[in-house]
């Protein structure tokens, strides 16, 4: 039942956000990836408490692993870092031709539960949660030099 339980929590669904910030990105120079969480939906180490058979459960999910999906067909992970902004950002990925592609997170959540106040013990089972994609325009610059 506590299984069950488990997989009935409302995950918070990744986000995933990109710098640079605009929705567009040029050729050559990387990307930053990082993944926050929504208000809504249990993130980890929050925790979700409902009744099971007259007892009390407490469900506190975890972070088993975050994959970024480049959108080009790439990914980076399945890792545990939450990425970042420039420049101490540590999930960048370099788009090598121009294209729009939609990068998006999916996270592997893990579990704890604690019954009646007890003990924090792992849940044998983890879900695996799709983040919605975010739009990304992928350009060409030029350079040219022209003399007066």
């Amino acid at each position: 039942m506590i299984v069950e339980q488990f997989h009935r929590t409302d995950f918070a669904l990744p986000q995933t956000v990109l710098q640079p910030p605009d929705g567009t990105a040029l050729v050559n120079l990387p990307v930053y990836f990082e993944l926050v969480w929504p208000d809504a939906g249990f993130s980890p180490s929050e925790i979700d408490t409902t009744t099971l058979v007259g007892r009390q459960v407490r469900i506190r999910p975890t972070l088993v692993g975050a994959t970024y999906l480049t959108g080009d067909g790439t990914a980076i992970g399945p890792t545990s870092s939450l990425g970042g902004p420039y420049p101490d950002g540590d999930l960048t990925h370099t788009y090598d031709t121009a294209a729009d592609v939609a990068p998006s997170i999916s996270v592997e959540y893990g579990g704890e539960v604690s019954v009646d106040g007890g003990p924090w013990t792992t849940i044998p089972s983890t879900a695996t949660i799709d983040g919605p994609a975010v739009d990304l325009q992928v350009l060409t610059s030029r350079n040219r030099l022209y003399s007066d």
